[in-house]
Parts: C-alpha cells; structure tokens; sequence
C-alpha cells in the first residue's frame, strides 16, 4: 500500500511539473511495478489521472485558461469512447510499441522546437487581438475541438490522460505561453479521463478501488509538490523537462515490452 502511494506520488509530480508527464507514467507503473493486467491498468490510471489532474487545475487555476481548456476537453470527451472501442480490440504487444512510438516522435519534437514548429503555428494558430488576446471565433473553437477529439482517440486506446498530446496541440492552436498550457492541459485531462475511463469501465471485470485510492493519495501529494517546482522553471526548462519524460518512459516500455 505504501508503494503504491509513493508510485502515485511519482504521478502527481511528473503532472504537476510537465502536464503531461503523470499520465504516460500512470500506465507502465501500474503495468510493471504493481503487476496489474494492461485494461485494469488502463482504467484505474484514467480515474487517478483524471482526479489529480482536476485538483491541480484548481490548485493553479490562475495559470488556467478555461475557455480553450474546456472547448477542447469537449473534443476529447467526443473521441474517448471510439479510442476505448479500438483499444480493447488491439493486442497489448502493439498497444505499448504504438504508444511508446508516439511518445517518442512528440518528446523529440518537443525538444527540438524550431522554425518547422514556428511555420505550422502561424497556419494553425487562433487569431488574436493586437494586445495578444486570444480572439474567441467559431473556426478556433473547430480547431480545438477536432484536437481535442483526435487526442481523446489516442487517451481512449493508451489509457492516458492526454498530456503528452495536449500540451505540444494546446500550443500549436493557441500560441499561449508554456506554462499556461501545462496548467491549462489539466482541465483537458480531467474531462477527457473521465470519459475514458467511463468506457474503459465497462470492460473490464473488476475494479481495485484500495490500489485506486492508494495511488490517488500519491498523486495529490504530488501534485502539490509538482506544481511548486513548476513556478521556479523558465518556459524553456519546462519544455524540455517535458520532453526527457516522454522519451524517458517511451525508451523504458520498448525495453520492457521487448525485453522483458
């Protein structure tokens, strides 16, 4: 019980430093430390990740812009049900190398930044004022809900919150600086986990609600300390702190799923 506080402890630390970071660690610790089957895995990750990424929100809700957060949560809700459907129907073996595959390409783009990126988010990018004020319009509402559809897809097959994929789209469609979207990301992530996890729910046998709430007390706990760190880091320092635990965990499920 004890390790499975300081696993969601780990969590909560990597979610409230990176955004992104807690949920891709959720799966492969609860796969490999705690020795749960991948769906269990899955769906207890979805409902720890969603609940502390909630409480972080709110812990740091004057970093939060609630608009985009909530339209693109939307989008996320709206695709997590299909992801769930063709994850169940996917064999653990490709699961885990597509996921790792994923995280890859988006930790090394993350880290790499560059004119490619600064191109791509002047086509992308919402408008805004001349004050730097993200302009409300129905044509950035549509960007954020197709991103945010597209990342409930991919939350709905890995059992992530969808930070790693929110963050890099969340700065692509809105330009907001990096710290304003790692503590925006978690609104997505608690409404695109919840909808997840609802329909990861629903396939599988049994529950374990005492490792749940173990590991959600860890995440809290974390979180907090998370969020702290956070404040103290430049845009640049977090970007690529975000980018090391992707590649990080990414590295570590090949090994395992090859090796182990």
């Amino acid at each position: 019980m004890i390790l499975t506080v300081i696993y969601g402890g780990i969590v909560g630390i990597a979610l409230g430093l990176t955004g992104g970071g807690g949920s891709i660690l959720a799966v492969p610790l609860l796969l490999y430390a705690v020795g749960m089957p991948l769906r269990e895995a899955i769906t207890v990750s979805l409902a720890v990740v969603g609940l502390t990424a909630l409480y972080g929100a709110i812990f740091q809700r004057k970093l939060v812009n609630w608009g985009p957060g909530l339209i693109f949560g939307i989008g996320g809700i709206l695709g997590a049900p299909a992801g769930a459907w063709l994850g169940v129907r996917m064999p653990e073996f490709l699961t885990l190398l597509l996921f790792a595959g994923l995280m890859l390409f988006i930790g090394i783009r993350m880290w790499q930044g560059g004119a490619a990126d600064g191109v791509l988010q002047k086509t992308i990018a919402c408008r805004r004022d001349p004050d730097g004020i993200l302009r409300p319009s129905w044509s950035c509402a549509g960007k954020l809900v197709l991103a945010g559809a597209l990342t409930g897809i991919l939350s709905g097959i890995f059992g992530v919150g969808g930070g790693f994929l929110i963050v890099p789209a969340l700065l692509l469609v809105t330009a907001m600086p990096i710290e304003r979207a790692l503590a925006t990301s978690l609104v997505c992530i608690a409404l695109i986990s919840s909808s997840a996890f609802f329909s990861n729910f629903l396939a599988i046998a049994s529950f374990p609600y005492g490792i749940a709430g173990s590991f959600l007390v860890g995440g809290a706990l974390g979180m907090t300390g998370g969020a702290a760190v956070k404040a103290s880091l430049s845009g640049t320092m977090l970007k690529r702190t975000f980018a090391v635990v992707v590649i990080g965990v990414a590295i570590w499920i090949v090994a395992q799923t090859l090796l182990g």
